[in-house]
């Protein structure tokens, strides 16, 4: 959260080819070193530094990648690059888990930096030399803060996702406590919502190809108010949690391509600031979904009370997307905004 708008507005006078580079080099710098940590003080400041790049990279390439891309073809462009974190997530998260509870957790850390050095490879050897990522300068890209329209889209992004994170955050209580499945089944739960991740990325970008991003956003929102809400009844079921736990993860993940490409619609001048301003966000949702999600289960309602939560943030989700488009019409209708 921290690290998304600062790296990105510090790298503004750098190549956007050179910045990715060097943040992978960071990334690949301080998870490599996390496999060294001696005391639980020192992981925790190596995470956090770790953890700096991420927004900014992700906003960054998702801003490359729509340049990159034949006219017509951002938001497949933008998909393909978000399919390396959906697979992270079946591939990476179970591989990192085996590892660490087999071996050493230490393991986890160095492949991370092994991937790493791979990744700074790749960038170096086929990524074109690009113009700087701000051409303009650091103080025009800070006129963007100025727009109402794109601190809609981060509190869309923020509140909207935050439906899926209240859901996620909890998902191992909702099938062993709830479900009444062994703790073993948590692992293959996972990689069905990993599985769904992917599916749901490809065909978001597919939504925003055929309606425009925004309505494509709502489309997803809507969905997984349903979804949420029926797996508060249908949680009980151990078949029907791993059904529901897919179609979630799938519905979850169609929201990324679409949700960036709005951002950088609605950050014109400063697109390199504004998408990585809106990775910010989605940490924020994955923070604020878990805990007011926690509240009620504090409370005593059950894991079940979680799945309300997040359907409630996603529902709200809808209503700040309303919110976006009456302000894109009113920018768009001179008469209207006078009216």
């Amino acid at each position: 959260m921290v690290g998304a708008p600062l790296l990105t507005t510090i790298g503004g006078k750098w190549p956007a080819h050179k910045i990715l580079l060097l943040l992978m080099l960071w990334f690949t710098i301080f998870n490599t070193l996390s496999a060294f940590a001696t005391s639980y003080e020192m992981l925790l400041a190596v995470r956090f530094l770790s953890g700096l790049p991420h927004g900014a990279f992700f906003g960054i390439g998702a801003v490359v990648a729509g340049k990159l891309a034949k006219p017509g073809k951002s938001a497949k462009a933008i998909a393909t690059m978000f399919t390396g974190l959906t697979l992270a997530n079946v591939l990476g998260v179970p591989l990192g888990t085996y590892l660490g509870h087999h071996y050493s957790w230490s393991i986890s850390f160095l492949l991370v930096g092994v991937i790493g050095l791979l990744a700074m490879l790749s960038i170096k050897l086929w990524m074109p030399e690009l113009d700087k990522s701000s051409p303009d300068g650091f103080k025009k890209d800070l006129k963007v803060l100025k727009k109402l329209e794109l601190w809609m889209v981060i509190l869309l992004t923020t509140v909207g996702t935050g439906g899926f994170f209240a859901w996620y955050s909890y998902i191992a209580p909702l099938i062993t406590d709830v479900a009444g499945h062994d703790e073993s089944v948590v692992s293959y739960a996972m990689i069905l919502a990993g599985v769904g991740m992917v599916i749901g990325n490809i065909i978001g970008a597919k939504l925003a190809e055929k309606f425009s991003p925004i309505y494509a956003v709502i489309i997803t929102l809507i969905t997984m108010v349903v979804l949420l809400i029926a797996n508060t009844y249908l949680a009980h079921d151990p078949v029907y949690i791993l059904i529901m736990t897919f179609l979630i993860g799938l519905v979850a993940f169609c929201i990324s391509t679409p949700i960036q490409m709005v951002v950088i619609n609605s950050s014109k001048g400063s697109e390199m600031l504004g998408s990585s301003l809106n990775q910010s966000a989605f940490n924020m949702g994955n923070a604020s979904g878990a805990y007011l999600s926690g509240l009620p289960i504090a409370m005593g309602f059950g894991f079940t009370s979680a799945t309300l939560v997040g359907a409630a943030l996603a529902g709200s989700g809808v209503l700040i997307a309303i919110g976006v488009i009456i302000i894109k019409k009113k920018r768009a209708s001179p008469v209207l905004a006078q009216a």
